[in-house]
């Protein structure tokens, strides 16, 4: 519904009324743009469709074609777990998305009942009275009515490269970002009605896949190729052999399903997400879920000084007034030439300092700080007397008032003590008077030394990044425990300086001053271009194009519309002590998702080549369709477990290392295999069982000694050492084990074998458990490819045994 025109009138001193807001929410609805949800049912029953569900369809229909009823029973069951695991955790990762959604919403400055208040963009209504500043994203379309102008970037939605001026009178649309000034406006369209259809979307959640998760889905094609090779196989000497067609393509159906990495995007999805929430928990939220595995290689972070690793609280030092001034008046004519609508940081501070203002003064007009000119500008009326105060960089105000040199003096004897300076001057008439110096320090947080010593001793970099003056940032820096070597980027991004001596300087500096937005986004993307992973902090709208450009863009607490929109991990409490706590929590997953990977490998070359070889070779089935089933259903429970397992933290970035996960993995099925058809070998031709407990006991010996690989497979370490298996994870893999174990023993689906089998079949598992391990730790020590996180304790445990 488009409001008529008489409610886009509104009072601009008063705004609306709150009830009369109230009406009008009411009335056109909140500022947001419907959502179109899928019907559950309808989401529910997409996931029987496509390949994999296709195959075990296929199998169930076999099945009841041949009547074996219980096989039928048991594939649906599969089919539906497989199912309702990806539903659910669709379903969580939709909730995720809509808390996301809640915690990042846009918050607009709106004046209700004469007050300034910040409310939820989507509580906006036509008629609202707006205050637009540097860097908000305008929440919904809007005539603007009072303040000088705007610069105001559009890009997003018309694709214009530059910025566009606005004055009081324009109109301005939903999603464009303020650039430069700032403005009232009045709403006329709020959400749909927007003049794009759109609101600014803060988060993006698009698919981008990072790096593990392309190694990791690159293994899953690798099995998948493996799998469906031996399988076609299979049926190809199951119809030379004359094997009825029917049983042999349920069985190769079903092999295949057991044998490719069926978990594979559950396994990812709770793993992640269970990452997602633990930081979510120490108010970190994450707006692009793969981030959290970048922040896992993550060996450099650029740090924004201003609000990141200081307490972006000003606090007014030891004024230096001109001749003839005091401190009051000092401090007074900056209060004056501040805003306190603004949230501006340097204006709080300098209204805060200056306390009650004498009476009288009056501000006909106010010119807010931007990039360019460098300072604000104040039109005052006291009395009958008019005059001017300008507040801003006091090399910009000294040189208006033809007083230069000793300012510059004072500015470099307060930045050496680490304070930043505000210069002060006044005109009546047409010269400008130099005022003072008002200097304002912004202390380090009281985490950030530590936190920063934690990152380093983790083998992250560290390079602070900050528009102040050099010495200001060398000052800093001595208090974070940081290098003095910092270097103005201008100077080495000229024409002049060569590829290799920039990338030499790029990795020398302990941090960049003077900086502008354009060199931290070519900071963070030359670091990149030196293979680095690379994480960049910040608060600002001109830190957006550098947290957009990073690996992993890190948005302080209170930082503006545009950062957020630009990060992906978002920090909604004061310090960046979670960001360790992010960089701990996303090794985990890399540990966890390469203990995944590995077992997945050594599964599928154990079982599958078993099969294959157990067909070829003996032209006999070692387990039935319906083990086959089970041990997809018993195995893939236990490693969805593994998102709760306990796991090391690197000490060092972590990289994925093909060479070293298929080396142990396949080093790992073939034992598998060999100690298999070793039983197989003896239970056949020594003891000469009947084939259908041949069967039952391989059912038996490739579901415990699965479960036991998960073990294995945990770390590069002994099976022993810390981190130890958490409860929820043993829980899982030994329920499973024990009901394959009743399974076997009382004849569930398949012929029993009493407790005695069972009993020396977990001893035969346990023997090679041993062996395995034993193998698993020679093979890695040898091709010296430890686990970088235990280095120190495996040397340790290899002294003890004489390894």
């Amino acid at each position: 519904m488009i409001p008529p025109s008489k409610e886009t009138k509104t009072n601009l001193s008063i705004g609306l009324s709150n009830k009369e807001a109230a009406l009008r929410l009411n009335k056109y609805g909140e500022n947001a743009l419907p959502e179109e949800r899928k019907n559950p049912v309808l989401k529910l029953l997409s996931y029987f469709w496509g390949p994999i569900p296709w195959m075990i369809e296929a199998a169930a229909i076999l099945s009841g074609i041949m009547q074996h009823w219980w096989d039928l029973g048991i594939i649906v069951t599969l089919l539906f777990v497989n199912a309702g695991v990806a539903f659910w955790q669709e379903h969580k990762a939709d909730n995720a998305i809509e808390l996301l959604k809640a915690k990042l919403a846009l918050v607009a400055r709106v004046l209700r009942d004469g007050k300034w208040r910040d409310i939820p963009a989507r509580e906006l209504v036509p008629g609202d009275v707006v205050f637009l500043r540097l860097g908000n994203i305008i929440p919904a379309d809007m005539k603007l009515e009072s303040g000088d102008y705007l610069s105001v970037d559009q890009s997003q939605l018309t694709g214009e490269s530059l910025p566009v001026d606005k004055k009081r009178g324009d109109t301005v649309y939903s999603g464009s970002i303020v650039r430069l000034g700032q403005m009232q406006g009045i709403v006329t369209a709020t959400g749909a009605n927007t003049y794009f259809g759109t609101t600014a979307k803060l988060v993006e959640m698009a698919g981008a896949v990072s790096h593990f998760q392309r190694a990791v889905l690159k293994i899953g094609d690798f099995l998948i190729l493996i799998t469906i090779g031996l399988v076609a196989l299979i049926l190809l000497v199951a119809l030379f052999r004359h094997t009825p067609f029917l049983e042999t393509l349920q069985f190769c159906l079903i092999l295949t399903v057991a044998a490719i990495p069926v978990a594979l995007p559950a396994v990812l999805s709770v793993t992640m997400a269970v990452g997602a929430e633990k930081l979510a928990k120490m108010q970190a939220i994450v707006s692009r879920l793969v981030s959290i595995e970048e922040l896992a290689g993550m060996d450099v972070l650029c740090a924004d000084k201003t609000g990141t690793l200081t307490q972006n609280i000003l606090t007014v030092g030891e004024l230096w007034c001109a001749k003839g001034v005091d401190n009051a008046e000092l401090l007074y004519e900056g209060a004056l030439s501040s805003s306190g609508e603004s949230a501006d940081t340097i204006d709080h501070a300098i209204i805060t300092a200056a306390g009650k203002l004498p009476q009288g003064y009056k501000v006909l007009r106010f010119e807010p700080f931007d990039p360019v000119r460098k300072h604000t500008l104040a039109e005052i009326q006291k009395g009958k007397k008019t005059f001017s105060i300008a507040k801003g960089a006091p090399q910009v105000i000294a040189k208006m008032c033809n007083y230069s040199d000793e300012v510059t003096a004072k500015v470099n004897a307060f930045a050496a003590e680490g304070y930043r300076t505000i210069g002060v001057a006044r005109k009546e008439g047409d010269k400008w008077e130099f005022r003072g110096l008002i200097p304002l320090f912004d202390p380090p947080r009281k985490d950030a030394a530590n936190t920063l010593d934690k990152a380093r001793g983790m083998g992250v970099a560290i390079k602070m990044v900050t528009g102040d003056h050099v010495a200001i940032a060398r000052q800093i820096a001595a208090k974070l425990h940081l290098g003095q070597h910092i270097v103005i980027p201008s100077k080495i991004f000229g024409e002049g300086m060569g590829r290799d001596a920039l990338d030499k300087a790029l990795e020398q500096a302990d941090g960049f001053a003077e900086v502008f937005p354009k060199h931290k986004y070519n900071i963070v993307k030359s670091l990149q271009e030196k293979k680095h992973i690379v994480g960049m902090t910040g608060d600002g709208v001109n830190d957006a194009p550098a947290l957009k450009q990073a690996d992993v863009g890190i948005a302080v607490s209170r930082s503006t519309d545009a950062a957020r929109a630009a990060a992906d991990l978002v920090l909604t409490a004061p310090g960046i002590s979670v960001i360790i706590s992010g960089i701990a929590e996303a090794r985990r997953i890399f540990h966890r998702m390469l203990s995944y990977a590995t077992y997945r490998i050594a599964e599928t070359i154990r079982v599958l080549l078993f099969m294959t070889l157990s067909i070829l070779v003996f032209n006999f089935y070692p387990v039935t369709v319906i083990m086959i089933v089970l041990l997809a259903l018993l195995n893939d429970f236990p490693i969805m477990m593994i998102a709760f397992d306990n796991a090391a933290v690197a000490q060092k970035p972590v990289r994925w290392d093909m060479h070293r996960v298929l080396t142990v993995a396949t080093a790992l099925g073939v034992i598998g295999v060999i100690s298999t058809f070793l039983l197989f070998w003896y239970i056949e031709y020594v003891m000469h069982l009947e084939r259908p407990t041949i069967q039952t006991i391989m059912f038996l010996k490739l579901l415990v000694a699965g479960h036991l690989t998960i073990y294995i497979t945990r770390d590069y370490n002994w099976f022993w050492s810390p981190p130890w298996p958490s409860l929820v994870f043993i829980g899982a893999v030994e329920v499973t084990q024990v009901a394959g174990t009743l399974a076997a023993v009382y004849g569930w689906f398949m012929e029993p074998i009493g407790w005695i089998y069972a009993l020396a079949i977990w001893g035969y598992a346990l023997l090679w458990f041993m062996i395995n391990d034993i193998m698993k730790v020679n093979l890695v020590r040898r091709l010296n490819l430890r686990h970088p996180g235990h280095k120190k304790h495996l040397t340790r445990i290899e002294r003890k045994i004489g390894l």
